[in-house]
């Protein structure tokens, strides 16, 4: 008997794999189609677990679709721009580019050692010129339908890696990426429209029915759509207006004072040349530099001041007081609140503490209110309207369009819309990102690069030092010529987030040759949307709102016929080990080629697909790792030990019991896991069902049918196939066989076969069991309730006694019920 032998065996395939290059797409069109893509990674230099997880529940897909005839794209590619490849270059003084492609062939051989069915010839590497000319032709894109502008504002900074970060990668107040508490500067950056398309991207959520309702609920919350109203307050003093968005506009009459944000422009203009102006710019600036999380958190102490300022309510004509406070936002709504403490807590408290007037205009309905009398808290019911002037009396849920209409028919607001959302803030003062392709001239202003000069190429030598934007201390990249004049120019010198490389590059896998454009339609028609997308949940606001955004700006230009680039989403939980996640400094980290080099592939990819549903969190176990190659060895043992009968094939003949039993476990197993592994995407059941099948095969009497077992155990290589590629090809060749096991077709079941002759039920008296009975399958309950009361067992125990109601389950059980 051969060994199992896994490093032999993987070896050997995944080098036959490679020079026949098994595993490119297939483009019949004749086959129905199926996009499978995992979230490609950043080439940090080595793959986890929770790479090898995602990897391996992406190739079981796409194997499992191959062999049911599918023609299936399955590529890989490297998110390879970003600010860990910098960090490395100011460490190790190498340039980012020779880390970065370093890393990437490393973590492309981790890749092939797994088995995991790629079709290398449409890598895409984002940090590649010839994909990040096409990234800087789709912002020109965005640029020209008038969704790429530019803006000073106060952004969120990060000190450490000294560049702007978007408001999505500040978590908890710090950089996503390095931890360090974020900032605010005032720059001048380059953004795009996504608010634009807030509305498409909320209401289309509703057609992904293969998307986990908790991601959709998290885009919700983000997007965040409120209605509500406008109004418009005029400031006397400087003859300007604030404009207020509430959702509240049945509170109206309630407001005793304004909130504005620190930051808002028009606070510097309210206090130049008042008493308090020293005072409250010095609390600007202590503002400045908490965090939004900290500022907008129930439980953070309301800091104000009062301006000395005055705003003139619309309808009332009352003067309002101006005050500025931590809890506004600047970047939410429009950085002004009016203020109705008696109807909103967060006002209340502050009223309370800053000692403000507080105005009941909402009423209990029914009750008589003491609008004088002081409130112990806000009152945030539904009621009636009071001290609303001709409103009173009315419903405040009606009340709040009515009021809406009244705003817009003085002409001092009316009904709006509010999104939390905000426009992405895309320019990154780094070295190691895809150029902005935009030239300034002193003579003729902003000036896109002609798609025909691209790509804006990042210089080579460049001095990385973590001190400010290396791309604005080289004179090589900064000194242009203006294409529109000709005159002396400068280049944009920061670069884009690396969100937008990831925003397109499922795109790209379709044509990644084109040198002219970044895909041909057709061929991105052909294959998208994507039919399952596979990655952590950790990208379910970032990479997916962004890809979102991209596929409908898309769509817009006519560049594809798709409004949604993922169809099926799978977010895979995380792998734990001692209860927590895998890290260097917990010292609880287990690594792919630990495994490999152990086990093997094969082992590794079968538990960490058996080990827990894809979606839930996984802990490691080393005994679960065993177990798995034990099986992987049972398995092995079970197909050498009968490779010649198999290689026979002889003759399945169903006349005796085992052969049929076995046949029926093998068509219930078909069926479990096609439908675990291509409907309900839960591997680990589709495993335990084929160990059980591996059982049955064990157990099968050695008088039995001999054709009926060596089908058994070849289709038992076959359903393994997806699972454990390596061994199952082995196996495959050990049974007679001369093509590829990934070749076949996918097993189907027979409904038929899973149809029982026989039963066995149970036969109760009063509810308890006494006895069991096999029986044909298909009797009536009638001759249920004979054959029962007929069995000499149950005669003796009801001798004497009243039957007074038999119940017939049928194929369960007979109840008699005696007194």
């Amino acid at each position: 008997m051969r060994t199992y032998n896994p490093h032999e065996i993987e070896k050997k395939w995944q080098q036959y794999w490679n020079e026949t290059n098994a595993h490119r797409t297939n483009e019949d069109d004749a086959k129905e189609k199926f996009y499978c893509l995992e979230q490609f990674p950043y080439p940090s230099g080595r793959l986890h677990m929770g790479h090898m997880r995602v990897y391996s529940i992406g190739d079981v897909v796409a194997r499992y679709k191959r062999m049911s005839g599918y023609r299936v794209l399955h590529p890989m590619g490297w998110d390879a721009f970003g600010m860990p490849a910098e960090n490395a270059a100011i460490k190790l003084g190498a340039q980012p580019a020779k880390w970065t492609y370093e890393n990437i062939d490393f973590m492309r051989n981790q890749q092939k050692q797994l088995g995991v069915s790629y079709d290398w010839e449409r890598e895409v590497t984002t940090c590649s010129p010839e994909y990040y000319k096409m990234t800087q032709q789709l912002f020109l894109l965005f640029y020209e339908r008038g969704l790429a502008y530019r803006k000073k504002g106060l952004v969120n900074w990060c000190p450490h890696d000294q560049t702007v970060l978007a408001n999505e990668q500040v978590e908890d107040g710090c950089c996503w990426r390095c931890g360090t508490e974020v900032t605010k500067i005032d720059l001048e950056q380059w953004y795009f429209k996504i608010t634009d398309y807030a509305d498409r991207l909320l209401e289309d959520l509703d057609q992904l029915d293969g998307w986990p309702e908790k991601v959709k609920t998290m885009q919700r919350n983000w997007i965040g759509r409120s209605t509500g109203a406008e109004v418009t307050f005029e400031v006397p003093e400087l003859n300007e207006k604030l404009t207020v968005f509430t959702t509240r506009p049945d509170t109206l009459y309630g407001v005793t004072f304004m909130v504005l944000a620190p930051e808002h422009p028009i606070v510097r203009k309210l206090v130049k040349g008042k008493e308090n102006e020293a005072e409250v710019l010095a609390f600007i600036e202590k503002i400045k530099k908490e965090s939004d999380i900290t500022r907008t958190s129930t439980d953070a102490p309301k800091e104000g001041m009062f301006t000395g300022a005055y705003a003139r309510h619309p309808l009332t004509g009352e003067d309002i007081p101006i005050w500025i406070a931590n809890y506004v936002l600047l970047d939410y709504g429009t950085g002004a609140v009016m203020a109705v403490p008696a109807h909103d807590t967060r006002d209340f408290a502050f009223a309370k503490q800053y000692n403000l007037p507080i105005r009941r205009v909402i009423a209990p309905e029914g009750e008589e209110v003491d609008t004088n009398e002081e409130m112990a808290e806000a009152y945030t019911e539904d009621g009636v309207l009071v001290q609303s002037d001709s409103f009173d009396g009315m419903p405040n849920r009606k009340a709040l369009a009515v009021i809406s209409e009244h705003l817009k028919e003085k002409g001092v607001g009316g009904p709006a819309v509010s999104y939390r959302l905000r426009d992405w803030l895309v320019s990154r003062q780094r070295y190691w990102g895809a150029p902005i392709p935009i030239i300034y001239c002193d003579d003729c202003g902003i000036v896109p690069v002609p798609k025909e000069d691209l790509p804006v190429m990042l210089p080579d030598h460049v001095v990385i030092d973590g001190m400010s934007n290396p791309l604005a201390k080289s004179e090589e990249f900064v000194h242009t010529t203006c294409p529109s004049c000709g005159g002396p120019a400068r280049r944009e010198t920061d670069t884009m987030d690396t969100f937008i490389d990831s925003s397109w590059y499922y795109l790209r896998y379709t044509d990644p040759k084109n040198d002219d454009i970044p895909f041909d339609s057709k061929k991105v028609n052909k294959w998208l949307p994507v039919d399952e997308y596979i990655g952590g949940i950790e990208h379910a606001i970032l990479h997916l709102l962004y890809s979102r955004f991209f596929t409908k700006v898309l769509y817009d230009a006519g560049m594809v016929n798709f409004t949604e680039p993922f169809k099926s989403l799978l977010t895979q939980g995380m792998v734990l080990k001692d209860g927590a996640k895998m890290s260097k400094s917990k010292g609880n980290v287990v690594s792919p080629d630990e495994i490999i080099a152990k086990y093997g592939a094969d082992t590794g990819r079968l538990f960490i697909l058996f080990a827990a549903p894809p979606d839930r969190d996984l802990e490691w176990s080393d005994s679960g790792v065993e177990g798995s190659y034990r099986f992987l060895n049972r398995v092995w043992r079970m197909v050498d030990s009968h490779a010649e009968l198999v290689a026979r094939h002889p003759q399945v003949n169903l006349s005796d019991s085992a052969a049929k039993d076995l046949n029926r476990t093998l068509h219930a197993t078909i069926k479990k896991v096609s439908e675990d592994i291509g409907e309900r995407r839960q591997f680990n059941t589709a495993i335990s069902a084929i160990m059980e099948l591996v059982n049955k095969i064990y157990a099968y009497p050695e008088t039995a049918d001999r054709g009926m077992l060596a089908h058994a155990i070849e289709t038992t290589v076959v359903l393994l196939a997806p699972f454990a590629p390596h061994i199952t090809e082995e196996m495959w060749r050990m049974i007679g066989h001369e093509d590829s096991v990934h070749q076949q077709s996918w097993p189907k079941y027979d409904a038929a076969a899973l149809v029982l002759d026989e039963v066995e039920i149970v036969v109760q008296i009063n509810g308890k069991v006494r006895d069991k009975m096999v029986i044909p399958a298909n009797l009536t309950k009638q001759e249920m309730e004979t054959l029962a009361t007929e069995n000499e067992k149950i005669k003796e125990l009801v001798e004497g006694k009243t039957v007074r109601k038999v119940i017939a389950v049928p194929g369960k059980l007979v109840n008699i019920v005696v007194g």
